[in-house]
């Protein structure tokens, strides 16, 4: 019921009915709060093509992708596919707090929308291409629990997508298992480069400011603007949540706990930035297409310190209302949980990087920089509801449910 009233409020908003009322006027937003807004667009940006995948940007693979991606058939029991645990009807990620496929995983499941914007892949990092990141849940154990030689004999035995193979990459599948079973990650690559949200109210607030439409800005809700001048302004939060994808791409600690209930430590970019380093297929190894290397240049510069333990990553908010539960281990229900949660933040245990088994002797362990640290927000209980109704307007007024590539299919 939530969610269709709210899709009823961004209808009120498209037709030009009023929203604000006398009761909750909202002042002027000043320049300096307007500069800011303005950083989180224009969306949708302009795509990019990933130079180390030979198909991005190619129909084709996008097609051949599409399939690969429903296909429970990749995984080791023949029942796990990757729209298992992405599925459309939820944002692309899933509504459990820890993913699941063929055992539980240690992590939750981060939606693939909007992936295409993104430098590292994975909570921790660890993977520095869309494609590279694609492969890693076909052979984790606990997820679909399979090898290169079974992905590529499942193309190579089966006519429609050996057939979209061709069409994909030109040549029929390699006799390397290797070979294809890279290219079975950058097809999915191309495909998940397609799913990219749609418009949102806040686009249409942000785009309204940047042309002085003070009529259409007026349209937006007012608990949404003052909920856009906290996230802006007092609670710090475009700090990270920065830009177009409200993201920097990076890592941070935020105080979620890192022990998981069995007793295990999750050391977030420390081992994610260890894990790709020895990957076969980070932007180093000859998988990379880019004959330079050049998309390799964050891999080869990535250094593992103290002050990447513990961090993850830094998600986009877009569509956020759509993929709760939140945070790496899913412990955060709902937004209204996560607004709560740096309102009450302990920032004297975030300044000090907590010690871990990884230390050597006497290694003094550093405080960290306090323009990085999030701070108690202290947030009235009508700021914290403006936040969440800030928030709940990143998210488009038509969820993308299914994709489909953009050409029909031409293989049967």
């Amino acid at each position: 019921m939530k969610r269709i009233l709210w899709l009823l409020g961004g209808l009120q908003m498209l037709c030009g009915l009023p929203a604000a009322t006398a009761a909750d006027p909202v002042s002027p937003f000043t320049r300096d709060e307007i500069a800011s807004i303005l950083k989180h667009g224009p969306w949708p940006p302009p795509r990019v093509r990933d130079s180390s995948n030979q198909v991005s940007g190619n129909a084709l693979a996008a097609a051949f992708g599409e399939k690969l991606f429903f296909d429970a058939r990749l995984s080791v029991d023949g029942k796990i596919a990757c729209a298992t645990c992405h599925v459309p009807a939820t944002g692309w990620a899933e509504r459990r707090a820890m993913a699941a496929g063929l055992g539980q995983a240690q992590r939750n499941t981060i939606s693939v929308i909007n992936a295409a914007f993104n430098r590292w892949f994975g909570w921790g990092g660890t993977s520095d291409s869309l494609w590279a990141a694609s492969l890693r849940p076909l052979l984790d154990r606990s997820e679909m629990g399979s090898a290169e030689r079974h992905a590529s004999a499942l193309i190579r035995r089966t006519p429609e997508l050996a057939c979209h193979y061709r069409n994909a990459f030109g040549r029929d599948p390699e006799d390397e298992d290797e070979s294809v079973f890279v290219n079975v990650g950058k097809a999915l690559a191309a495909y998940q480069e397609t799913l990219v949200s749609g418009r949102t109210p806040f686009d249409e607030f942000r785009d309204a400011l940047a042309r002085n439409d003070t009529t259409a800005a007026a349209r937006y809700p007012p608990a949404a603007q003052r909920g856009a001048r906290i996230f802006t302004g007092k609670g710090g939060c475009n700090t990270c949540h920065i830009g177009p994808h409200f993201t920097n791409g990076e890592f941070d600690k935020v105080g979620i706990p890192v022990r998981h209930a069995d007793g295990k430590f999750d050391w977030g970019r420390y081992d994610g930035i260890k894990t790709v380093l020895a990957s076969r297929f980070n932007q180093q190894s000859r998988y990379n297409d880019n004959p330079a290397r050049a998309t390799a240049i964050s891999t080869r510069h990535v250094a593992l310190t103290l002050e990447t333990y513990g961090a993850f990553k830094v998600p986009g908010l877009r569509n956020v209302s759509l993929t709760a539960p939140y945070m790496h281990n899913g412990s955060l229900a709902s937004l209204r949980d996560v607004v709560r949660h740096y309102s009450e933040i302990d920032e004297v245990k975030l300044h000090i990087a907590a010690s871990h088994p990884h230390a050597e002797m006497g290694e003094e362990l550093p405080l960290r920089p306090a323009q990085v640290v999030p701070r108690t927000l202290n947030l009235t209980e009508q700021e914290s509801n403006d936040l969440v109704a800030f928030l709940e307007t990143l998210t488009e007024l038509k969820p993308l449910i299914f994709n489909p590539a953009a050409i029909p299919a031409v293989c049967r």
